[in-house]
């Protein structure tokens, strides 16, 4: 959340750096006003209160000299109904001001590029070589679907649209890929963590996904609980309220978990297939973190995912997300994306981002220096990758034209030593 200081003493920098995100800067000014009635009304309550505390003494002075304290306390009464008619015009101040501030995106660090959309991303690397293929490649689903093995019809009559049954071959990759990114995370020092798949709305509001993303989770009825729409809530949130002491940071993390979105406005968009699902499986990396380690463990986690791509030999580039494009708590993100054949170009796979201080200021999360003062921690998060989307990406770099498809050699194990899925 956007420290009001700042925009108090830096409201112009604030502005041009929220600009660059295609944002709606004119908030900004209701948002001091809001700020400047805080504060008239704080010092209006503080100075009755001292009136009070003044007039209570005299009250005493008077009975003890047994004269007429009556409109001393007539004065009392009226000061104690102005203070709470004041109280509660100040909660109405503070719960509208927070209520804005919380709609306010992230600060963006200077070395994220600016830009208009995704158009204007920045290509930070390649690696790998597209194959060759002397047949026309098949689009994922259709693999999935020739080997009996992705069943979108039975998922739409259990559940409906986006929903996808796996069966024997590609169920068993599914499981292989998530055993063997939590191996490859917990190789680099992220501690491996289940958490639940269910959060409430002081965590969704923590992480960034509250109030703005409402219309993109799905709520449980008559409840404050939410599915969530990745791990990074629920780890995140493990720190939530606490302070810490310098010397516990950083704090690595790795968890599997379902994730679950609405998909609101997607409509028309990856219809067929796993690219875009309700429900999707993600392996998740988490930091927790000073300042000074951030940006160090960024790029720790950015190789990490790409290490896993590389150890199943699929080609990606990375890109550096422009201002335009990037989101919404984040203030600098690299995105992964995987070549897909099918489509003759790359798509999101992983997306890892630094989120400063930003969600630690609306979940609290503090740590103690070395000088004893307390500072917001540093939050991380990125995906270790999408499971579903490594699916398809694995299902289409390594068809073959007999409708089989190969297992990348590192998989071979976590596959109980099957090296193809055939039909």
């Amino acid at each position: 959340m956007l420290d009001i200081r700042k925009l108090e003493n830096e409201f112009d920098a604030v502005k041009a750096n929220l600009s660059n995100r295609n944002f709606d800067t004119s908030v900004l000014n209701e948002i001091l006003e809001l700020n400047k009635q805080r504060k008239t009304l704080t010092t209006a309550s503080e100075t009755k209160k001292a009136e009070i505390n003044k007039l209570s003494r005299e009250i005493g002075e008077l009975k003890k000299s047994k004269q007429d304290a009556a409109a001393h306390m007539a004065e009392v009464a009226k000061l104690k109904a102005d203070m709470e008619q004041e109280a509660k015009d100040l909660d109405a101040v503070q719960h509208k001001q927070t209520q804005l501030l919380l709609g306010i995106p992230n600060l963006l660090d200077a070395t994220t590029p600016v830009g208009k959309s995704e158009d204007d991303n920045v290509e930070v690397k390649k690696w790998g070589t597209p194959r060759n293929f002397d047949f026309t490649p098949l689009d994922h689903a259709d693999v999935g679907e020739k080997l009996g093995m992705l069943d979108f019809e039975s998922a739409a009559k259990i559940t409906g649209a986006r929903f996808v049954v796996y069966r024997a071959g590609i169920a068993r990759l599914e499981r292989a890929l998530i055993n063997f990114m939590l191996d490859h995370q917990a190789s680099k020092g992220f501690t491996e963590m289940m958490t639940p798949f269910i959060a409430h709305e002081r965590s969704l509001i923590g992480t960034g996904n509250l109030p703005k993303f409402s219309d993109q989770l799905f709520k449980l009825e008559d409840t404050d609980w939410y599915l969530i729409p990745t791990s990074e809530v629920t780890l995140t949130n493990l720190k939530r309220e606490q302070i810490m002491e310098e010397a516990e940071l950083p704090y690595l993390y790795a968890a599997y978990s379902p994730c679950f979105r609405s998909e609101a406005g997607s409509h028309g968009k990856d219809v067929k297939g796993l690219i875009r699902m309700h429900q999707f499986n993600k392996v998740e990396m988490v930091s927790i973190c000073t300042p000074s380690q951030s940006q160090e463990i960024h790029q720790k986690m950015v190789d990490s995912a790409c290490e896993i791509l590389e150890k199943l030999n699929l080609p990606y580039r990375a890109l550096a997300l422009c201002t335009g494009d990037i989101g919404f708590a984040s203030q600098k993100t690299f995105d992964l994306e995987v070549w897909v054949p099918s489509q003759n170009k790359y798509r999101e796979i992983s997306s890892i981002s630094n989120c400063g201080d930003f969600q630690a200021r609306r979940a609290n999360i503090r740590f103690r220096n070395k000088e004893g003062k307390l500072e917001f921690a540093h939050t991380l998060n990125g995906s270790g990758l999408a499971v579903g989307r490594t699916v398809v990406a694995i299902l289409e770099n390594y068809q073959q034209a007999d409708g089989s498809v190969k297992i990348p050699e590192i998989l071979w194990p976590y596959m109980g030593g099957i090296k193809e899925i055939r039909k």
